[in-house]
């Protein structure tokens, strides 16, 4: 399983529509592909006094396989739907973890 994750540090002004729009949205979307086979979305705890609301946005595939054609595919879109909607308004970093 591989686990492609995404953190999000929203400004506190804009976190509850991002939060709702994400859900609404963006989600829905990542699920149209048919490459993820779950997916997560987590507010973290142990917040850094930044002004903001940080985010988990996990999405786990089956195989590096289908992580890569999504990168390939679908994730450049994904970004800019993203962008479009609130950019400026938070900062974001990925990484790529694997079940051992």
């Amino acid at each position: 399983m591989i686990l492609y994750n995404t953190t999000y540090s929203v400004a506190q002004e804009v976190a509850t529509d991002w939060l709702r729009w994400i859900k609404a949205f963006y989600l829905p979307a990542v699920k149209a592909t048919g490459l993820t086979v779950d997916h997560r979305l987590l507010r973290l705890l142990t917040e850094l006094d930044n002004g903001g609301v940080t985010y988990s946005l996990q999405l786990n595939f089956n195989s590096r396989t289908e992580y890569e054609a999504y990168l390939a595919q679908h994730a450049e879109t994904m970004q800019q739907r993203i962008q479009h909607r609130f950019g400026g308004q938070f900062v974001s970093f990925d990484t790529l973890l694997e079940d051992s």
